[in-house]
C-alpha cells in the first residue's frame, strides 16, 4: 500500500440487495464490506448470490494498483454496472469470487 493509502475487508452485518429496475441482481447475508482510503465503502457480494444470469461479461477491465485488475459486467440498459477482481493482490485475497455493485440497497 502506498503511504497513508488503507484498505480493509470486513464481513458485513447488513443484509445486501442490488435491483435495477424491477429486476433483483443480487441479494445476500454473505457481503464482505471493503472500506478504502478515499474511496466510499464498497459491498462485495459472493458470485453464487448474484444473479450472473442475467449479466454480460463486458470488453471493460481497469487496474487498481491495489486491488488487481477489475473486469466488469453490463446489462442491456447498463453498462459496466458490475466489477471483480478474478485474480486480486494478494493483501486482498478476500473479495476473489465476489462481484461489487455501484449502488445497493442496505438492511
Amino acid at each position: 500500500m502506498a503511504e497513508g493509502h488503507t484498505i480493509t475487508i470486513e464481513q458485513s452485518d447488513r443484509h445486501v440487495r442490488v435491483v435495477h429496475g424491477e429486476q433483483v441482481l443480487a441479494e445476500s447475508e454473505r457481503a464482505l464490506v471493503l472500506r478504502e482510503t478515499g474511496c466510499p465503502p464498497r459491498y462485495y457480494i459472493p458470485a453464487e448470490d448474484v444473479r450472473l444470469d442475467l449479466l454480460t461479461p463486458s470488453d471493460t477491465h481497469t487496474y487498481c494498483p491495489f486491488k488487481g485488475t477489475a473486469s466488469y459486467w453490463s446489462l442491456p440498459d447498463a453498462a459496466d454496472l458490475v466489477w471483480s477482481y478474478p485474480e486480486p493482490k494478494p493483501e486482498v485475497a478476500e473479495i476473489k469470487d465476489h462481484l461489487c455493485f455501484y449502488e445497493v440497497e442496505l438492511s
